[in-house]
């Protein structure tokens, strides 16, 4: 007889019921939580209704949602505000309308936002630090914060690059991060707290002057500020800050989605930064090397069209700097980067194309190595080729041109740079190019750097093709630097060589 007990019927239908209706609700709030990922990431991709409206009917979303997804919530925002910086003034629109609808969420929010920001600091990721803070104080545009709490944080900031006995990389880092949000919030500082935006202004151009700039020759890729002047990065923002300023802290680049709704946002209680200790210097803290801005292009090397921005103009610095973002952002897949850099949401303001050739050999030239692997900005320029056939071939050949034509006062790592890029970008377009118009430098001697130059390319495309490939594409006249032809040499065979082999 067997001793197993047994179960009712009822009693097992009640279990398997309870299992269903568990999986249910887990797969229904997996679902939500998914739903509401979507919802975040994709605001205002694809979308036929306005942007603002889009934010609104986000923000009503969220509250309703808010008392049982509250910490999913919470996570999304912060991520956003960190992992998506193109999108800065959209997430800080919907911190605001949340921060209006529910006082509470918006403290949390904030102290959020503060503990990515110390730990950043803590863990020396200075990219994340860096777009946390400027989300900080953009949040002053939308109600969120206080100016006056934000205003003591950027004085703690610089009080860091008053310290003695650390390195330089780190007080330039900190007065870096200030001047990066200045774009964003100036505005707002300048018609609420005039006297103390001045006043971190003054003590910023002090602590300028007394800046070491020893490492900026080493971090020119020309010798010489003809025709463009190389300056370091942080005296171009400084600049560019400096001329933003004296046009009263307008600009012409940055969205403003909270403008919409400031009737809204203005009746909102504020929220005041707690006290940060920064945390102090550690001997194993890296720091961002310190960069050398680079130039190529004019407003007179861009043909009729939408005008470039000045090199001191701010536009220019807002400009390449989400370009590097984007680069950043999909360097992993050069076919999504390169379409995300055509699809820059400001193409019809600017000739976008210049502005994207400067910016990818700025990063291809940096000093004393590029981010990423020098083939990827071969690869994406390809890319980029492929896509826009109607201008990126035209201004990539331009962009060549000047190079060539200043390489003698080139830095001679960019030099090699050039080369190896240029012989990749030949050989996947049939190594077509007016070879002609650079025969009057074959005249010179074959030790200048522009005869050197064509004699390394046709070397390097030797290497990815074969001699008499090479051989065929390019004049006659090109005879004197073309490589000598390869052949074979067998020693046992060769005059001389031995008879006796011994093994």
């Amino acid at each position: 007889m067997s001793r197993r007990r047994a179960y009712p019927n009822d009693d097992d239908d009640g279990y398997d019921r309870f299992c269903r209706s568990k999986r249910r609700r887990v797969s229904e709030d997996q679902e939500m939580e998914e739903h509401l990922e979507t919802l975040i990431y994709r605001i205002g991709e694809k979308s036929a209704a306005s942007l603002e409206s889009n934010l609104e009917g986000l923000a009503s979303v969220l509250e309703a949602y808010l008392s049982k997804y509250r910490a999913k919530v919470l996570r999304l925002l912060t991520d956003c505000a960190v992992k998506m910086p193109e999108k800065c003034t959209t997430y800080t629109t919907i911190a605001g309308l949340m921060n209006a609808k529910n006082y509470n969420f918006g403290g949390e929010f904030v102290e959020q936002m503060v503990r990515v920001f110390k730990d950043a600091l803590k863990s020396c990721n200075w990219d994340t630090a860096r777009y946390t803070l400027r989300f900080l104080a953009d949040l002053v545009n939308c109600h969120v914060i206080d100016a006056n709490s934000l205003l003591k944080l950027l004085d703690s900031m610089l009080d860091v690059a008053k310290e003695d006995g650390v390195p330089d990389v780190r007080r330039s880092w900190f007065i870096y991060a200030v001047l990066y949000c200045l774009p964003w919030v100036g505005r707002e500082l300048y018609e609420k707290r005039e006297a103390e935006l001045d006043m971190l202004l003054t003590t910023i151009g002090v602590l300028l002057n007394k800046r070491s700039k020893k490492h900026v020759p080493a971090l020119r890729v020309w010798t010489i500020d003809v025709p463009h002047t190389q300056e370091e990065y942080l005296d171009c923002l400084w600049e560019q800050i400096r001329k933003l300023r004296q046009e009263n802290w307008q600009e012409k680049h940055i969205p403003r989605p909270y403008l919409a709704f400031d009737s809204v946002l203005c009746e909102a209680l504020q929220h005041s930064l707690p006290t940060l200790l920064i945390p102090p210097h550690d001997d194993s803290y890296v720091y961002p090397k310190p960069t050398v801005i680079f130039r190529m292009f004019d407003y007179t090397d861009c043909p009729e069209g939408p005008v470039l921005p000045g090199a001191h103009s701010i536009e220019r610095f807002l400009i390449e700097e989400h370009l590097h973002q984007i680069i950043e952002n999909y360097h992993i897949e050069r076919k999504e980067c390169a379409t995300h850099l055509l699809d820059f949401p400001y193409k019809s303001k600017i000739p976008l194309e210049y502005c994207i050739v400067e910016v990818i050999f700025a990063e291809l030239f940096n000093l004393p190595q590029p981010r990423y692997l020098e083939l990827f900005y071969g690869s994406l320029f390809i890319e980029l080729s492929k896509l826009q056939t109607s201008t990126m071939p035209q201004v990539l050949a331009q962009a060549t041109e000047i190079l060539f034509l200043r390489i003698e006062t080139m830095n001679t790592a960019c030099f090699d740079r050039f080369v190896s890029w240029f012989s990749y970008h030949l050989s996947n377009f049939q190594y077509r190019w007016s070879w002609e118009d650079w025969e009057e430098c074959l005249k010179l001697d074959h030790e200048h750097p522009r005869p050197k130059f064509i004699k390394e390319v046709l070397l390097k495309t030797m290497r990815l093709s074969y001699h008499q490939r090479i051989r065929d594409i390019v004049p006659r006249s090109y005879d004197c630097v073309l490589p000598a032809r390869p052949e074979p040499f067998y020693k046992y065979t060769a005059e001389g060589a031995s008879k006796y082999f011994f093994f």
